[in-house]
């Protein structure tokens, strides 16, 4: 059975993929607040990826890192602690958490490291500017680090869309607003955290074992099509 640690899992996609995966896989969840449910797999360390100490692991063949931002302000509104912020929670948490678990995934079996990015790293969106300059170091790092730890490890993002999550409530949170996002995109739809999710579980699997260095879109249209 393997042991994947999720950063961030007791909330939206990290919530999501911890259910997915508690069935057949040991589950190290890292979070702020406490999961919503109790299994025998799941080990639950309660942890502030940006302040605290991380907790020494044994073992692990994946790592997860979920905690994002959506800081979303004109660029004569964004101060450059919002840059701080953002670029800490979503590079600097990630660089912390791969450095400390990097000699235990190591010596994983067919070890993974799955990442997020968001479609606003490729499109050009009005607001994004600091949560746009912090995924696309998440891009970098994974291009880079896919190079670095090949072939005994891969790592991979995923750039997802709206997605229906806590984080992204203040985008959904009228039917008007859920009508515009859906129009907005050409496939007339946004993500759930369980399709996200399942796109997570294939990057940890076996089944991507030919895949490193990338970063898939999961833009439901957005960014591939003008229609």
């Amino acid at each position: 059975m393997k042991t994947i640690i999720v950063i961030g899992g007791s909330k939206g996609i990290g919530k999501a993929l911890v259910e997915k995966l508690l069935s057949y896989c040991k589950v190290i969840n890292l979070s702020r607040t406490t999961p919503e449910l109790s299994h025998s797999n799941l080990t639950h360390y309660q942890c502030d990826i940006t302040q605290d100490e991380l907790p020494e692991i044994e073992s692990a063949d994946g790592l997860v890192y979920c905690p994002g931002s959506i800081n979303l302000k004109p660029i004569s509104r964004l101060r450059i602690d919002d840059f701080k912020s953002d670029f800490e929670i979503n590079v600097l948490g990630t660089v912390k958490a791969i450095q400390k678990y990097l000699p235990i995934l190591r010596n994983g079996i067919n070890p993974s490291i799955v990442l997020f990015s968001t479609v606003a790293a490729k499109l050009g969106m009005p607001f994004h500017a600091s949560i746009a300059v912090a995924k696309s170091g998440i891009e970098g790092l994974v291009k880079s680090l896919g190079a670095e730890l090949a072939p005994t490890l891969r790592i991979n993002a995923i750039a997802p869309t709206v997605t229906n999550t806590e984080l992204a409530s203040k985008l959904l949170r009228n039917d008007k607003m859920i009508e515009n996002i859906t129009e907005r995109h050409p496939l007339k739809k946004f993500l759930s955290p369980q399709e996200v999710a399942h796109m997570v579980e294939f990057l940890l699997s076996e089944n991507s074992a030919s895949i490193s260095g990338q970063v898939f879109e999961m833009d439901c249209g957005i960014v591939s099509f003008k229609i």
